[in-house]
């Protein structure tokens, strides 16, 4: 099987961009500034993709993160987006969430609908491997598209890039980083706590993944997340990789549905959000 690392060599992304502005939103953090939302249209391959850019007041440089959304198949329809730049751009970050393709407004084929009909023809097995080889595929294209984006907005620091994502998002996040294409640091969060356990191909890849990962990665979970393996076993191998890098399981505190798979999502996850800041001020200086 043609590595990864190959497969990006080869790899040409096209990244045609087209921004067209949306109303100025005000989001939730600590009021300092009017910050900005804007839709955004880019190409992955012949794709045409859809994305949420937000910036900070100013006209930086700043640094910037690009954010992956799970494996849902309309992400631009939930408050996410809103919820994760009101982490990141009140302490100074321009935040990117590309849509991968089939997800809401993007082109393309959804990856759940392929795994459902690759797994009638041929089996769950057949499934799985699908899903990974997507995985690592055509959906790290699209984050990569989403990437070269914003390498060429003129407000961003292009040398303090940051990747960060919850479930497949956080899947995203390690091949993301693994692939070393110009990101400083990494923020996984429940990478493949759906599938741990269950999907031997996808855990085999993770842990590849976090063997050829040279820069500093969080990787968080909350206390009853679908699996705790992706920490236990991803952690150690993560700090081992790298001294600046780090692991945690949050205690079982606070409303219950918090606890679970990506922190509630857009409601709940701002548990995590003071410890990947400080992360980041750490990481990136």
């Amino acid at each position: 099987m043609t590595t990864l690392k190959t497969y990006l060599v080869a790899l040409v992304v096209a990244a045609a961009i087209a921004i067209a502005p949306l109303a100025a939103v005000r989001l939730r953090g600590d009021g300092n500034g009017a910050e900005s939302k804007e839709r955004v249209t880019f190409k992955s391959g012949d794709l045409t993709l859809v994305g949420y850019l937000f910036k900070p007041a100013g006209n930086g440089p700043f640094p910037a993160v690009v954010w992956n959304h799970g494996s849902e198949p309309n992400p631009g329809g939930t408050r996410q987006f809103d919820s994760v730049a009101s982490i990141f751009v009140p302490a100074g970050y321009v935040v990117f969430a590309p849509m991968r393709r089939g997800h809401s407004d993007s082109e393309g084929e959804y990856i759940g609908t392929a795994r459902e009909r690759e797994t009638a023809r041929n089996g769950a097995a057949a499934g799985q491997q699908l899903t990974t080889r997507l995985l690592e595929t055509s959906q790290l294209d699209d984050q990569r598209a989403g990437l070269n984006l914003v390498k060429q907005l003129p407000y961003v620091d292009t040398t303090k890039l940051v990747v960060a994502g919850c479930s497949f998002g956080g899947i995203q996040t390690l091949l993301g980083a693994e692939a070393n294409v110009g990101y400083r640091a990494a923020i996984s969060i429940s990478p493949a706590a759906l599938n741990w356990g269950h999907n031997p191909g996808l855990e085999s890849r993770l842990k590849s993944a976090v063997d050829h990962i040279d820069i500093p990665v969080f990787l968080l979970q909350p206390p009853k997340d679908a699996s705790l393996g992706p920490a236990k076993v991803l952690g150690p191998m993560l700090e081992r990789r790298n001294k600046a890098s780090r692991w945690k399981i949050y205690p079982a505190v606070g409303p219950e549905d918090e606890q679970t798979h990506c922190f509630g999502g857009a409601r709940g996850m701002h548990i995590w959000g003071a410890d990947a800041v400080a992360f980041l001020k750490e990481v990136l200086r």
